[in-house]
């Protein structure tokens, strides 16, 4: 039988909470700006004992929120073997343990084999939301990425590279829907991802991309998909790239019915038509 999940009991409700209970607390950190950090994850590092953080992602003023003496260990250069020891190592000696993963932890950030193994360990742990890149995309670009008669579906996914996607979930496949598509980890690869996207959008439809989003350097390039593999090999963008391929990004104004007066739901009834 698959190890039982421990929960840990829930320490971080008060203003100014009490010590943590021994366990690892997996927090996601935002796409880069410390400012976008959840209140649950600030409130996590400002207690936790140990700090496993991903150098190479997540920027060091976030650990300026942490105590001077707790300690913090990069794990960019780290394997899965020496990381999930470490915590458990920490937690069995009675210490609380924040690991510090970029963007949230539901995509793309590896925590599955993380959690079966603390699992295995019998290490209690708690995920923390945290703001994903194609979040803040949308936040800086100011649009929605879900426009009433426009677009309804957002789709977050890859191509293929040295992690294969399941032929199922192909590019090309995915660019049938023309819906909001957010490519992740996929720059290396951009000319290939170009020609699948092609297959379905027009060669019109606008494109974001996104690299770094939320820290000092960061550059969004509005283009479109003709132009996306020529902007990013002229801008030489590599790696920490996000792609926004959507017709929301060039909408048209547009309405809703949530607020139509003549849209009435439980909170705002048809009102009573008096008798003649």
């Amino acid at each position: 039988m698959p190890p039982v999940l421990q929960s840990i009991p829930d320490m971080t409700e008060s203003p100014v909470p009490s010590a943590l209970t021994p366990g690892v607390y997996i927090v996601g950190a935002g796409p880069g700006d410390p400012d976008l950090l959840t209140l649950r994850g600030l409130r996590l590092l400002q207690q936790a004992d140990v700090i496993l953080y991903a150098n190479s992602l997540v920027p060091q003023q976030v650990l300026d929120w942490t105590r001077p003496e707790a300690e913090r260990i990069a794990t960019a250069s780290l394997t899965l073997e020496s990381i999930v020891p470490l915590m458990v190592e920490r937690v069995q000696s009675g210490k609380s343990v924040v690991r510090l993963q970029s963007g949230d932890p539901s995509l793309y950030s590896a925590i599955h084999e993380q959690m079966d193994l603390l699992a295995t360990a019998a290490v209690p742990f708690e995920v923390v939301p945290g703001i994903s890149a194609f979040q803040a995309a949308a936040a800086k670009l100011k649009v929605e990425l879900t426009v009433p008669g426009l677009v309804q579906s957002i789709i977050l996914t890859r191509i293929s590279g040295r992690t294969q996607v399941p032929e199922a979930e192909e590019l090309t496949s995915l660019a049938a829907h023309q819906a909001s598509l957010c490519l992740y980890l996929s720059a290396r690869h951009v000319e290939a991802s170009q020609a699948k996207l092609l297959a379905h959008y027009p060669a019109d439809t606008p494109v974001a991309i996104c690299y770094r989003l939320g820290w000092p350097d960061e550059v969004i390039a509005l283009t479109t998909l003709a132009e996306m593999a020529v902007v990013t090999r002229q801008r030489d963008l590599i790696r920490t790239t996000l792609y926004v391929i959507s017709p929301a990004l060039r909408a048209a104004p547009a309405r809703s019915r949530l607020y139509n007066p003549e849209h009435t739901h439980l909170f705002r009834p048809r009102p009573l038509t008096s008798k003649p």
